[in-house]
């Protein structure tokens, strides 16, 4: 093999691993059919955020609208929910909101934090009543659906992780036998 040819050879070879790389990343992009505002509007992005902050308030820690969980919320919706559960996720977000209706003849963005934490308490009840009479393979009640998307949210944030857990940017060796004393934070990394 001459010297011509073996860079005609390396050429090819370079080339083809450039577009076959360019190839494999066009195949990462989302379709932008599916958007949050497609099935979410800005208001209720807003009252997520609401109910998300009477779930975790604000207190020497930040608040989970503080952290965001309000537009996190539609995002997983959208992403990873099937069909049938953003389907039972929206019309529980409507059923609640007719719940502080003929509660309080207010919307649950009028309500005090008192009256939310209320009407919160009372929809949880409800939730885990129905979770101890479910069958394998009932779809979630639409609270408890609410409930683990903004611990979920609200702890894999910035503010969640660094502000209300124990943060290391850098976490060393395992230690099992770390002192704990009543009340600590729980580790972030």
């Amino acid at each position: 093999m001459n010297r011509r040819e073996a860079l005609t050879r390396v050429a090819w070879i370079m080339g083809g691993t450039v577009i076959g790389a360019n190839l494999f990343l066009e195949g990462c992009t989302r379709p932008a059919s599916k958007d949050v505002e497609s099935l979410f509007k800005e208001e209720q992005i807003d009252y997520l955020g609401d109910i998300a902050e009477t779930i975790l308030p604000k207190t020497s820690s930040p608040g989970a609208k503080e952290a965001g969980v309000g537009a996190f919320i539609p995002v997983m919706v959208r992403d990873c929910y099937t069909t049938e559960d953003q389907k039972i996720f929206l019309e529980g977000l409507s059923k609640l909101e007719e719940t502080s209706k003929s509660k309080f003849s207010k919307t649950f963005q009028e309500l005090s934090p008192e009256e939310r934490t209320s009407l919160l308490t009372e929809i949880d009840k409800e939730a885990k009543d129905y979770a101890k009479n479910k069958k394998e393979g009932e779809p979630n009640h639409y609270f408890s659906m609410i409930k683990q998307l903004t611990l979920l949210g609200f702890f894999t944030s910035e503010l969640g992780a660094t502000k209300a857990l124990r943060y290391v940017k850098i976490p060393g060796r395992y230690d099992g036998n770390f002192p704990y004393k009543k009340g600590d934070k729980a580790w972030a990394t």
